[in-house]
């Protein structure tokens, strides 16, 4: 379970965490699937600035045609106005590179990559392939995300690099 939430600058993280948890995440989330979940709350520390003044200008313009023009599913994250540490853009151009090297390789005819990050956290929180059901025969897509996994980094200062 992630959970980023803008605070009062007196109200410390650990209160915060503390709040949610009793409040929020025991309130919807039934206590037998809590026993190995992972919690993370406001991971990059301190978020008492959002909104207009800390995320506003020129971003978000044609995110479908930059992307696959509506033929992929599209998490929303535009690239335009945005350097290569917004995963919203550098993760995108990666997973599109990597799905295109499983298909290269012959692992399926088609791959859809999705990839989940927390802000403040450097490896993603997930990994998920869809073939389609293309995959290779007497593979599965849980084969081919450990293949990523031991191939591929998808930190963003390794997409960088």
């Amino acid at each position: 379970i992630l959970i980023s939430t803008q605070h009062d600058p007196s109200v410390s993280n650990e209160e915060i965490t503390s709040v949610l948890t009793e409040k929020v995440i025991k309130k919807v989330v039934p206590a037998d699937m809590l026993e190995d979940t992972k919690i993370i709350i406001n991971p990059s520390g301190k978020f008492d600035v959002g909104g207009p003044a800390a995320d506003a200008g020129l971003t978000g313009r044609k995110i479908i045609v930059d992307t696959y023009g509506g033929w992929c599913p599209h998490g929303g994250g535009a690239f335009s106005g945005k350097d290569a540490s917004k995963v919203d853009r550098s993760a995108a151009y990666y997973g599109r590179y990597v799905a295109k090297s499983i298909v290269a390789n012959g692992l399926a005819h088609r791959c859809l990559i999705q990839v989940s990050y927390a802000i403040g956290l450097a490896d993603p929180l997930s990994i998920h392939v869809d073939t389609y059901g293309s995959h290779k025969e007497g593979m599965t897509d849980d084969d081919i995300v450990e293949i990523i996994k031991k191939n591929f980094n998808f930190r963003p200062g390794a997409i960088i690099q």
